[in-house]
């Protein structure tokens, strides 16, 4: 019985690649509820953005723009502990119909840390 509860528990590895994943799709359907369940209460982004500031920055993108698009590129993980640092390049597109009127790819880096059993993003840095 304990084999079986140890072995239905996700991988750290995956469970990352699964939030990051989770984050990507929450961002194109404009889910900030979803995305931000993700976010470590004490998150930190760029020029000092906390948690409510993300949300109201992605709020400005989602406005600008009717349709969203994220593709992500291979995911470097790297743990320690229960802590981890995932870097990946971001492709991102934005527009008011089937094409893109804006596109960019942004290298991202970011920290998380296990909070109750689960990956919570703690910092994101993204150029």
């Amino acid at each position: 019985m304990a084999l079986a509860t140890g072995c239905a528990r996700t991988p750290p590895e995956q469970a990352l690649r699964e939030a990051v994943a989770a984050m990507a799709e929450a961002a194109e359907a404009r889910d900030s509820d979803a995305l931000a369940s993700h976010l470590a209460d004490d998150f930190a982004g760029p020029d000092g953005m906390d948690r409510e500031r993300l949300r109201r920055y992605l709020a400005v993108i989602w406005l600008r723009n009717r349709e969203v698009g994220v593709t992500l590129g291979p995911l470097d993980v790297e743990l320690m502990g229960d802590r981890a640092k995932v870097g990946f390049t971001a492709a991102t597109r934005g527009g008011e119909g089937l094409f893109p009127d804006s596109a960019r790819v942004y290298q991202v880096e970011t920290g998380w840390r296990l909070e109750g059993g689960e990956w919570k993003l703690i910092s994101a840095d993204w150029r």
